[in-house]
């Protein structure tokens, strides 16, 4: 193998209650069934029941556990060659809220252990929002367990939450431990450790496409709760520059033409296009576009060739001697 141009994978949908047909109508996809709502697009995936496959040139037909396994070094550097974690450590989304998500949290490490899940930290990058949408995230002022507990035997839990109304470009970390909703109306790029243990806290009383009331985790999520975590603020929409920079990952948002290359010879990193176009070793990347950039990619490969004005990415780097899911 030669690496030496961008990695591209096949989404992985998945259908949601929640979900919708943005991923088709905002980024152009073909999605599986015309008429089932789609929630999310797995777009970099190594999970055991859901692992993302390269979809064009030389390595087609490889998967992200295949690369991580099998050509460690030469795709994801020296940095990460000895990294603990079975699996590629991070899990890459697109996510189309078209009613609101449950409320719910992800345990920290030290709750997952007992409770036999996965910690996960996160953060939303929100692409598109419909006037008046919310995000539900951390407590607001004043809040406590007691009153928290007693919301959610009235069904008033939401007004427990912090509620933001965020535009398109703005930004948000979510620590676990952190109480959150997606609102119905935004359409958000999600980065997080590669988990999928979610407790839902509360789910609006609805059912499931299978016409079934939704399971939920009062007590894990009040176990996994953070109860000190008060009003939380966004990152506007004008940040540019590092974004999030945690013991998992680096997301930093980058506007051509600031830059003439992705990365340097040496690192690999994720590119994920906000809007524009940009072209790498003559792969087209558009809005909505997951693209992995193997370490062992060479200066002159990672040239932008072209790109269109106001071309907008983000940048997702894991640090060196980032731990995995199961260790923190």
């Amino acid at each position: 193998m030669t690496w030496n141009q961008p990695l591209r994978f096949v989404p992985i949908y998945q259908t949601r209650v929640w979900g919708g047909r943005n991923l088709e109508s905002k980024f152009g996809r073909k999605l599986p069934d015309p008429a089932l709502p789609y929630g999310e697009s797995w777009e970099i995936c190594d999970r055991p029941e859901a692992v993302s496959q390269v979809c064009e040139g030389e390595a087609a037909g490889l998967t992200l556990h295949d690369l991580w396994q099998k050509h460690r070094r030469a795709v994801f550097g020296e940095a990460l060659a000895d990294h603990s974690s079975e699996r590629y450590p991070l899990l890459m989304k697109i996510l189309d809220a078209c009613e609101d998500l449950s409320i719910q949290v992800h345990p920290p490490a030290e709750v997952a252990q007992v409770l036999n899940g996965e910690a996960k930290t996160e953060m939303w990058f929100i692409t598109h929002a419909a006037p008046g949408a919310r995000l539900y995230a951390g407590l607001r002022a004043g809040a406590t367990r007691v009153l928290f507990e007693k919301a959610l035997e009235d069904g008033s839990v939401a007004e427990m939450l912090h509620h933001i109304q965020p535009q398109p470009g703005d930004s948000l970390h979510l620590p676990s431990g952190r109480v959150h909703a997606i609102g119905a109306g935004l359409v958000l790029f999600e980065i997080q450790q590669n988990s999928d243990t979610t407790y839902r806290v509360f789910d609006w009383n609805r059912k499931g496409l299978d016409g079934l009331p939704r399971t939920l985790h009062v007590e894990a999520s009040l176990q996994s709760l953070n109860f000190q975590d008060f009003e939380p603020q966004i990152q506007p929409a004008a940040q540019v520059g590092v974004l999030v920079n945690c013991p998992f990952f680096e997301v930093k948002k980058v506007a051509y033409p600031c830059t003439s290359t992705v990365g340097q010879a040496g690192e690999h990193l994720t590119v994920v296009i906000i809007r524009g176009i940009l072209t790498v070793q003559n792969c087209i990347l558009r809005a909505g576009d997951f693209a992995l950039i193997p370490a062992c990619m060479k200066e002159k490969d990672r040239q932008i060739v072209a790109a269109e004005p106001q071309t907008e990415w983000l940048e997702v780097r894991i640090p060196r001697g980032s731990p995995d899911a199961a260790s923190f």
